[in-house]
């Protein structure tokens, strides 16, 4: 079951000017093709000055020492909220790790911390080291019962692989409006029926709503920017706002954002 966070005010950001000119979004956006709410782009502003001027924490995103180390930009999300005293404000949120952790301050918590220390994901993982260096072994000797140990143990890999990924997936668990929960694995057989993509619950999009349904609060809108250079593909531009991955936010959004008034897709 998902662990509700006691209510808390701790990743609830003000925004810094008044607002008040601002017309609230009158539906949620349609987060697949959307044109960012001018609150989203406010929150979006005020997130990346705190990114450039942030002493809390490093991560390569290749802006200034591009030779130095691995590259690495990430996704960002914002989320305009309501809470239950009516304040208006937004939640941040980062794709997958950031600086090589889950938690820092300014961020709302991942759905399921796969990073926690002496977790069964690290057991496994090393397991599958284990597995790893003894077929590399073996492949510099080239004997017949050497190949037949490699088969043997490239089968076991596949199975405690397979076995880890699973039990991985049965660890998230999202929420909706109506406070429904559901598994991530129960999401995609009802979807499409079809397993999780790896990675699946740990966009930022999902992380929000998480949140934001943990504290009962009411999104209103949401918009994503990608942050850094992308040394993987030119379509990743710093500062440039993306709609929601279908292969992996698709199926969870179809669920978290259930009972909620969504634009419609555009044609």
């Amino acid at each position: 079951m998902t662990q509700v966070i006691p209510p808390t005010d701790k990743f609830f950001i003000p925004f810094d000017q008044s607002i008040e000119a601002f017309p609230l979004p009158e539906r949620f956006p349609y987060p697949f093709d959307y044109e960012p709410h001018p609150l989203c782009l406010l929150a979006s502003a005020e997130l990346q000055l705190y990114l450039n001027q942030q002493k809390e924490w490093e991560h390569n995103f290749g802006l200034v020492d591009v030779k130095e180390r691995v590259i690495i930009g990430k996704m960002f999300g914002v989320l305009v909220v309501k809470t239950e005293q009516n304040k208006i404000g937004y939640l941040a949120a980062f794709s997958g790790k950031l600086a090589g952790g889950n938690h820092h301050s300014k961020f709302v918590p991942p759905v399921f911390d796969m990073l926690t220390e002496g977790s069964f994901l690290n057991k496994g993982m090393t397991e599958l080291t284990s597995i790893n260096q003894k077929i590399k072994a073996l492949e510099e000797t080239k004997t017949a019962e050497s190949i037949a140990k490699i088969d043997e143990l490239q089968k076991l890999r596949k199975k405690n692989s397979t076995a880890l990924q699973e039990k991985l997936f049965d660890q998230y668990h999202f929420l909706n409006q109506a406070g429904e929960e559901k598994s991530l694995r129960e999401i995609f057989q009802n979807y499409n029926n079809t397993n999780p993509p790896s990675g699946a619950g740990e966009c930022a999009a999902p992380k929000l709503l998480q949140y934001a349904f943990q504290q009962n609060m009411k999104p209103l809108a949401i918009a994503e920017f990608w942050w850094g250079l992308s040394p993987k593909s030119d379509f990743w531009k710093h500062g440039h706002f993306y709609p929601a991955c279908r292969e992996k936010c698709e199926p969870i959004l179809s669920h978290m954002l259930k009972g909620i008034e969504v634009d419609e897709k555009p044609e």
